[in-house]
């Protein structure tokens, strides 16, 4: 376990532990109940999210919680690979929740910045988002801010809240080389 990072926000970011899966599911419960940021539609029980930390971390990938000053969980993020098949082994998919009464705070910037240091220094290539809804201007901003450009659009890919619902697909480099063209990247 690496120890735990002070930063700028008013938090301090480590490693995710056991005891920190019930706040972590609580974050996330809300914005499966009320929001397009996640196409999920049933919250996930305790049990399911422990087994999703779980598969994270035995894969070696950051799983990182952001405390404030009295030790309370206000947000979390993880990495998890992009898609299953062999080609994409260097690339990332982030996903990051702050609980809604710490929002806008910058605890969101420095848990990514945070992701994005330890998944360039375990090796990894890309970092892709894939954000639920065009109109989610936070994480779009947020990710604009960590040094994402937009890659793309797939138009009403999901169904939820009662409308069709877009995902806008954000990337970001992590380490230099070269381009899918041959073309370095530096």
């Amino acid at each position: 376990m690496t120890q735990p990072v002070l930063v700028s926000a008013p938090c301090t970011v480590r490693d995710a532990a056991a005891g920190d899966i019930p706040a972590i599911t609580a974050i996330y419960a809300h914005y499966v109940r009320t929001s397009l940021a996640t196409f999920e539609e049933v919250p996930p029980t305790v049990a399911e999210m422990t087994q999703r930390h779980d598969g994270v971390t035995s894969a070696g990938l950051p799983y990182l919680v952001a405390t404030d000053s009295a030790n309370r969980v206000v947000g979390y993020a993880y990495a998890a690979p992009f898609r299953t098949r062999s080609a994409y082994r260097f690339t990332l998919e982030d996903s990051i929740y702050v609980d809604q009464v710490t929002a806008r705070r910058g605890v969101g910037l420095t848990l990514l910045t945070a992701l994005i240091e330890r998944c360039t220094a375990l090796g990894y290539h890309q970092m892709v988002a894939v954000i639920g809804d065009t109109d989610n201007a936070p994480s779009i901003g947020l990710h604009q801010k960590a040094g994402f450009t937009r890659a793309g659009l797939m138009p009403a890919v999901g169904f939820k809240l009662g409308r069709w619902v877009d995902s806008v697909l954000m990337q970001r480099a992590l380490s230099t080389g070269t381009t899918a063209s041959g073309q370095s990247a530096d």
